[in-house]
């Protein structure tokens, strides 16, 4: 496969999982729906992920680049394959509100194992480069996809932080606890 369009589909995947990431945000932000400890763990795999991509725009393909992909993916993909396997039960109204017909959890095991197979795909076909590593020059786009995704992973940091504070992640957190303080 050309190299060049394995390096734009690095950059296409980073800017898809920075993207899946934003919208998490968004969600939490706008619409005040908190993320609970398992979609903070969903969450965490999408930075793995986001830092595999993130290294392979920089730095170039390189087949330890994929490895963070898919331990990102493979935590991530288990996280909400266990928030999936909570609200199973019919009647149960799962958490949060859907997105599509699904829930933002549904969504991230979707993208998860697609991310697997996408990867999977990739690496049976991608040839490594006689040239070296120091020779790889990221483009423009890729400098750019970069840095929206550091700061969508700075945002959702801050937010957690703003939620959940130094204390353990409620069940079901109804508020932040920063704002929380101001209010006493």
């Amino acid at each position: 496969m050309n190299n060049q369009l394995i390096n734009r589909l690095n950059i296409l995947g980073l800017l898809g999982i920075t993207t899946i990431l934003a919208t998490g945000s968004i969600i939490q932000l706008v619409f005040k729906e908190l993320p609970c400890p398992l979609c903070l763990l969903q969450r965490v795999g999408f930075m793995m992920v986001m830092f595999g991509f993130m290294l392979n725009v920089r730095y170039g393909p390189q087949q330890p680049h994929y490895g963070i992909i898919l331990f990102g993916a493979l935590f991530g993909a288990t996280a909400a394959l266990r928030q999936v396997s909570l609200h199973l039960l019919p009647g149960d109204p799962g958490y949060g509100s859907p997105l599509l017909g699904m829930h933002y959890y549904t969504w991230a095991f979707v993208i998860f194992v697609m991310t697997i197979i996408g990867v999977a795909v990739l690496l049976s076909l991608w040839h490594q480069p006689k040239k070296t590593t120091s020779n790889y020059h990221m483009k423009s786009i890729g400098n750019i996809v970069c840095k929206l995704a550091v700061a969508v992973v700075i945002i959702n940091i801050v937010s957690t932080f703003i939620m959940t504070g130094p204390h353990v992640t409620p069940a079901d957190p109804h508020s932040y606890w920063l704002f929380d303080q101001f209010k006493k």
